[in-house]
């Protein structure tokens, strides 16, 4: 029996973005040799076609809609020409390249790892398990590393509807690649990229239909679809629930999208300058070739992990959108160093996602942390919820714009917060506050009589936790 070399590096990664840099941030900090292989551009999806360009492009939009909703301050009458496309897009393209090159590429050679730009898959046995890297020349070099971790993210998924193939449709990747803002836009999906995108448009110029299979955001509570669908009304976007598409095809004189869709309201044809196919997304495994060195996956091609993400095999770990987990780039980030730790330091962390926030970056934000009203009875708490409207929220008041609430869900018995959601402006900075009241194991009344800066919307969530006791409504603006 021939013995097994020894390892080239201590950590071979394939991929390169937010989970595998704090990987090989966190291996290179301990001493450890490392190696990163990447087959496209180096910085993975969120630099270069997720969260950077698309919410850079978000306040964009965000912008233009400001001027064009001025009217709700008395006094106040502004306009807004047509967007130049092509300059916008070429704004957001030099700033994917400035945060490229200082949050990522830059950071290669400063903590000294390797990179090797090809395609990697395993070769091998589960014992012994290889890399080989397949260069654009088509140059193949093997790796041997003592423990590789897959961080190679997700793709958009694009579901089976009968003619989609033969029509020229949009991606979230696509989509913040084009020349100029589509007349009208048809928009496939109801979650946080289809919600993002829908509003994106919309507030550039397009006249945009979404269909959607269950409702808007339908992980999250309902008062939250209900909150964003008045939203979506007011800024002149259909929103079509319940509904499912059979058909699209290319009509060919006006070179339209055409689909047919059937839900509670019938049977109808829709047609668009563009569609927008924004159903989910899928983890990247295919041509890892897991499955020869003992590597399971899942239904959807994940990355099957423990809760100290280690894979099937001992020495093979993966971080992030790969392992079907929250796709959220903290999360990737959180994951990559919670590898190095376990691999190296015997760590025996595991993941936790009780206390995840999670934000939706409309306008306004849909953000929550901990369980849903649903969840909580599901996991057998009883539990007593409130909604506060915000027009209860001086914050929102001086904003003009009352559009939303803040849902606190509590144990009946105890008091203790766990769940708070909000559509809000800046409803994001109340899911960061929300995370660290639920991880605290903070009570309603004991939050109802914090400390809380006046004319903030976080001042939101002490309000709503005094209405499990107060009425509200007779509170001074300013009352603790």
């Amino acid at each position: 029996m021939s013995e097994i070399s020894p390892p080239d590096f201590d950590l071979a990664i394939i991929g390169s973005g937010g989970g595998a840099f704090a990987a090989a941030i966190k291996a290179t900090n301990l001493g450890k040799r490392v190696v990163m292989i990447e087959r496209g551009t180096v910085g993975g999806t969120c630099v270069n076609t997720g969260c950077i360009p698309s919410k850079s492009l978000l306040a964009a939009a965000d912008a233009r809609h400001v001027a064009l909703d001025s009217n709700r301050f008395p006094g106040i009458n502004t306009s807004a020409d047509p967007v130049d496309m092509q300059v916008l897009i070429g704004g957001k393209g030099d700033l994917i390249e400035t945060m490229r090159a200082d949050k990522y590429v830059d950071l290669i050679g400063e903590y000294g790892w390797e990179l090797r730009h090809g395609d990697a898959a395993f070769v091998g046995t589960p014992t012994d398990p290889l890399l080989e890297v397949t260069d654009a020349d088509g140059t193949v070099e093997t790796v041997r590393a003592a423990h590789y971790l897959v961080a190679t993210g997700s793709s958009p998924w694009v579901p089976s509807i009968d003619g989609l193939q033969e029509v020229d449709y949009l991606t979230s990747t696509t989509a913040m690649e084009l020349d100029e803002v589509p007349e009208s836009l048809l928009v496939l999906g109801g979650g946080y990229v289809a919600l993002e995108q829908a509003q994106l448009f919309a507030r550039l110029g397009s006249k945009v239909t979404m269909v959607v299979r269950s409702r808007l955001a339908s992980s999250e509570e309902p008062e939250a679809s209900r909150a964003l669908m008045s939203v979506f009304a007011d800024e002149g976007i259909r929103v079509l629930r319940e509904t499912t598409v059979s058909t699209v095809r290319t009509d060919a004189a006006t070179g339209e999208v055409v689909a047919l869709v059937s839900g509670i309201g019938g049977r109808e044809g829709i047609r668009a300058s563009k569609l927008l196919v924004a159903t989910g997304r899928r983890p990247v495994t295919e041509g890892l070739n897991l499955a020869a060195v003992g590597v399971t996956t899942g239904e959807e091609g994940e990355v099957a992990v423990s809760a100290m993400l280690a894979s099937s095999n001992s020495r093979i770990w993966a971080a992030g959108d790969v392992t079907g987990h929250p796709e959220f780039v903290y999360v990737a980030a959180s994951h990559g160093s919670l590898v190095v730790d376990n691999a190296f330091n015997d760590a025996a962390r595991e993941v936790d996602y009780r206390h995840l926030p999670r934000v939706t970056f409309t306008t306004p934000n849909l953000a929550a942390v901990g369980m849903t009203d649903k969840q909580a009875r599901d996991a057998g708490i009883l539990c007593e919820c409130r909604v506060l409207p915000l027009e209860y929220v001086p914050r929102a008041l001086v904003n003009r714009d009352t559009r939303g609430f803040i849902k606190i869900v509590a144990d009946t018995h105890t008091g203790l917060i766990v769940g708070v959601t909000a559509v809000a402006q800046n409803a994001g900075e109340i899911a960061a506050a929300a995370g660290y009241i639920v991880s605290a194991g903070m009570t309603v009344t004991q939050v109802a009589n914090l400390w809380s800066p006046y004319l903030t919307m976080a001042e939101g969530i002490k309000i709503a936790c005094q209405s499990f006791n107060t009425d509200v409504a007779k509170l001074s603006c300013c009352a603790s």
